[in-house]
């Protein structure tokens, strides 16, 4: 018996903002306390009271955790005031351990990197200084399993639900639901929640691991562990999809080897792991039948059983056997292994062994509806495989296959249908590998090809791309099956009546799909199917198993069938985006240093500013700046991984995935360059319009009212802390930005500093805009332009310079659009945790997180220290040393580089880390600066930079 309790985190976003997800590990570890305890007092209270008292206390709770409630489970473990053996048991749902789903906040990931750091810690020994042993791990006793929901479960990959270098896998696993017994289903991430073949089962695995004999869960970590596996796991191997490499014989599992003979034991019984309430008599059979053919077929239950020689039906390279049925194993059909024909028609002679135990039980889909009792209907889909080696048959001259009796139904016999097909084959014949230029050239051309009848019953597809990246949609329709005619002709392939009979005689086809990260994956009734699996490949952490699939097709050999593959599009490119958002997030802001690069790297030349998008277009030309940019990253992984001890990355397909996220990343960010430029633009051309309408109006009541306003505004103007404020804007900017940062929220404050560069671009571009429509007009008097910018930008330098006032208003709109840019994608990364902080308004707020308000004002100081772009780095003078020079171009490049490897490390949060290094140093060499011109010195290079009026 369990009592359950459940934690009301109130459905706060913590997936979101790393604080909310500590508060929610202290509250769970308050709510074991407080339910340990409750049992304690009321066991005190019924003593008390004279009632008898009886067994002992809890002393520990299970944890099931969904989604982030998984993580907080596991945060709360390794939380410093929980009691210790408090927690013994976790099982969580589509939890995401290796990362956050969305790692865009700082405090989010590095609270992830503290939880995981602990636990990995706490499977560590602890030993004395001398290396002496001290004592056992601190989680030594802790298990974890982790469930997915497979590829339907859209929010969470079942890459971050992997405990791989987080658990030992003698302490925990993760597997999908698509594998999970009973239960065969891929599902969405709040459906897992409510699937009642998960809930079931879920339910009575966790009834499992309580002793009762004491009514506690048992106390071995190894126990609990094995009672997951066994009630869980499918019992299907991964070794099962895979073509079996032929082997010499070898030892086999039923019987000793001794120098080259088999010694017979003193008694071998039959082995069968059957219950005892599904044997039935094999003295009932009729009689036998003797194979003659390497393809065996069950037509009825007839009560029979057959005969095959494995020496004179398997040579030729045919040393594998398959068994596919819809009969129940042991109920229905058993299967046995004999070393010579008995005398007895009984299995229980020596040297014979049951088999049937090795069948593997896979989902079987709808039943057929049957019109009525005894009718002829289409096949029922097999609901268990059986696989045997060469390795398993060694020793052995015959296998038998039983099939049950069965009465007859409304006076006349059972449906003269398929029960079960077995063959003996070569898995190199049913070999079939899709190579990456196949796959692709299917994107756009599906590829067709004809299966005859008697082909091998198992086909074993290798698809060298994953399939979690790109789905294959595949067909099979049957063209004909030995009934009437041996094969029907391509065209009447879509006639009612043929498929109708083919489908009396084929089982329906199945495909057994395996995934070296999610697991099994089964597609019952696979006529016309997309095949998905739930994989992330080609990343920095993913093994080279991750980049193949392999698929068994289970088809009935006595079929013909024509294949149709192809991969969808739209799918392709869905699955793209979803695998590998957090990459083309933090590749946004390499595009947007390296834009930044080129324009410094243009002021400190002496040339005209070039615009963002033509900043991002000259990153992109070929061959010079695209793969100096795109591949230096990759290669730092690549050399990462071979000078330390982790596991290189399959580099091919991780290489050409990096780019083409690169390269999107870059488009991206063109679209919102586009969209911020033309809004710009718009603004802009609209202040201007209405200024020369307004001045058109001159002496009507309108103007006049609306002159007045601005005489107003001027007034107000001319106050003197208003001109304090307006001359030392970017103080007050600074200060109230960092304000909000720390008391309120960074969003906040990251939108104040987008505000700023806002009305810069917009200043800019008006003067720009007016200037070139006052030249255009031919009005080359002595009117003065400089009043045309709202905000005055100055620029210092040569009158030599022959720029236009109107060219400098638009270098100044470029520099500011730029940062606009990488500042806006950093304000939408904390977007996410707003709006976690909207939710909890009225709640009791906590001040931000210091490491969060940290890096934002390292942002603002970015922002507004180099809001103009007359400054350059310098390192600290040193005694006797040349001044070194640190161009802002070169901090571009290395922060543009640094955003890269952390995109490629899915750590896209860590891109705030080069912008806040970058604010303050511009903030302490400004401070510098400010200091040597005071002293009359000359700390730092100006541009010879100007325009003339």
């Amino acid at each position: 018996m369990l009592d359950w309790f459940a934690v009301d985190l109130e459905g706060e976003h913590s997936a979101m903002d790393g604080q909310i997800l500590q508060e929610h590990s202290e509250y769970v570890v308050y709510a074991i306390h407080r339910i340990l305890d409750q049992y304690k007092e009321s066991r005190d209270a019924r003593a008390k009271e004279g009632a008898s008292v009886s067994g002992s206390l809890p002393k520990s709770v299970i944890l099931v955790g969904h989604s982030m409630g998984g993580f907080v489970a596991r945060a709360a473990v390794v939380h410093p005031h929980l009691r210790k053996f408090s927690v013994e048991t976790i099982l969580t749902l589509s939890t995401p351990h290796q990362y956050p789903p969305v790692a865009l906040q700082p405090s989010l990931g590095h609270y992830y990197t503290h939880v995981n750091q602990a636990w990995r810690k706490g499977y560590e020994v602890e030993t004395s200084q001398a290396g002496l042993y001290m004592s056992d791990p601190p989680l030594s006793h802790v298990v974890i399993v982790s469930i997915s929901g497979g590829y339907n479960d859209y929010q969470v990959r079942s890459k971050l639900e992997s405990l791989d270098g987080i658990v030992p896998p003698t302490h925990g696993f993760m597997m999908s639901s698509t594998g999970m017994k009973n239960v065969w289903l891929s599902m969405e991430h709040q459906v897992i929640l409510w699937c009642n073949q998960l809930v079931v089962q879920v339910s009575h695995t966790l009834l499992s691991l309580i002793d009762t004999k004491t009514s506690q869960p048992f106390s071995d970590a190894h126990q609990r562990l094995g009672i997951f596996t066994k009630m869980l796991h499918s019992g299907i191997p991964q070794n099962f999809f895979a073509p079996r490499p032929l082997q010499q014989p070898k030892k086999s599992d039923h019987f000793p080897i001794q120098k080259g003979k088999v010694i017979h034991a003193p008694h071998v019984p039959a082995i069968s792991g059957c219950p005892s309430n599904s044997q039935w008599s094999e003295d009932g059979l009729e009689r036998d039948l003797y194979i003659q053919t390497s393809t065996v077929t069950v037509l009825a239950m007839d009560g029979r059983r057959r005969w095959l020689d494995i020496q004179k039906l398997g040579p030729g390279g045919k040393k594998h056997f398959v068994f596919v049925t819809n009969l129940s194993p042991c109920s229905g059909v058993r299967l046995h292994l004999w070393r010579e024909r008995g005398t007895s028609a009984s299995a229980t002679n020596k040297g014979v062994v049951e088999v049937t135990t090795k069948m593997v039980h896979i989902p079987s889909g709808p039943a057929p509806r049957q019109i009525e009792p005894g009718s002829q209907t289409e096949q029922a889909p097999p609901s268990a495989v059986f696989w045997l080696g060469p390795e398993d048959m060694y020793g052995f001259r015959f296998i038998t296959i039983s099939v049950a009796p069965q009465p007859t139904v409304s006076g006349r016999p059972p449906p003269a249908a398929s029960m079960g097909v077995g063959q003996f084959f070569n898995p190199k014949d049913g070999e079939q590998v899709f190579s990456p230029y196949k796959l692709i050239h299917s994107l756009f051309t599906d590829k067709d090809d004809n299966l005859k009848e008697d082909h091998p019953l198992t086909l074993n597809l290798t698809f060298s791309v994953s399939l979690g990246l790109l789905p294959v949609s595949l067909s099979l329709i049957t063209t004909g099956c030995g009934i009437k005619k041996s094969e029907f002709p391509i065209e009447d392939t879509e006639d009612v009546e043929t498929s109708r009979l083919c489908r009396r005689r084929c089982f329906p086809p199945v495909a057994l799909a395996w995934d070296a990260t999610s697991g099994l994956h089964v597609f019952p009734n696979l006529y016309s199917e997309t095949i998905v699996v739930d994989s992330s490949p080609a990343l920095w952490t993913s093994s080279h198993a991750s980049d193949k699939t392999t698929v068994l097709l289970l088809v009935d050999p006595h079929c013909s069938y024509r294949t149709t593959a192809g991969v969808p599009l739209t799918a392709a490119a869905g699955r793209f985006l979803l695998l590998y958002f957090s990459q083309i997030s933090g590749l946004c802001f390499a595009v947007a240093f390296f834009a930044l690069m080129r324009q410094a790297y243009a002021w400190e030349l002496d040339r005209p500013i070039p615009s963002v998008l033509s900043a991002v277009e000259s990153n992109l030309r070929m061959p010079s700046p695209f793969f100096f940019l795109a591949t230096f990253p990759i290669l730092f992984a690549v050399l990462f991984c071979s000078l330390s001890s982790k596991s290189l990355p399959p580099i091919i397909s991780f290489s050409i995935v990096s780019i083409l996220c690169y390269i999107f990343a870059n488009g991206v960010i063109v679209v919102l360059i586009l969209l911020s430029q033309l809004l710009f633009y718009m603004a802009g051309t609209s202040h201007v319009f209405i200024k020369k309408r307004l001045q058109v109006c001159e002496g009507s009541f309108c103007f006049s009212f609306f002159q007045w306003f601005i005489n107003m505004s001027s007034n107000f103007a001319s106050i003197k802390v208003i001109r304090i404020l307006r001359v030392n804007h970017l103080i007050i900017t600074s200060l109230v930005a960092i304000a909000l940062v720390c008391l309120v929220h960074p969003t906040l404050g990251l939108f104040v500093l987008l505000l700023s560069h806002a009305l810069h671009c917009h200043g800019a571009l008006c003067s720009h805009v007016q200037t070139s429509e006052f030249y255009e007009s031919g009005n080359n008097g002595d009117s003065d332009t400089s009043n045309l910018s709202p905000i005055n930008e100055t620029c210092t330098g040569s009158p030599e310079s022959t720029r236009s006032y109107g060219e400098t208003q638009l270098e100044i709109f470029h520099h500011h659009h730029g940062l606009l840019v990488l500042h806006l994608l950093a304000a939408l990364m904390f977007v996410p945790s707003l709006v976690a902080w909207l939710q909890r308004t009225g709640i009791g707020q906590r001040f931000p997180w210091f490491w969060d308000s940290a890096l934002c004002i390292g942002v603002i100081l970015h922002g507004l220290c180099d809001s103009k772009p007359e400054f350059n780095f310098y390192l600290f003078p040193i005694p006797r040393i040349p001044l070194l020079e640190i161009r802002l171009s070169f901090a571009y490049l290395i922060a543009g580089y640094f955003s890269s490897i952390s995109a490629l490390a899915l750590a896209p949060y860590r891109v705030f880390y080069a912008m806040s290094v970058i604010g303050i140093a511009s903030f302490t060499f400004r401070v510098i600066q400010t200091r040597y011109r005071k002293n009359g010195e000359t700390y730092y290079r100006s541009r010879k930079h100007s325009h003339r009026h």
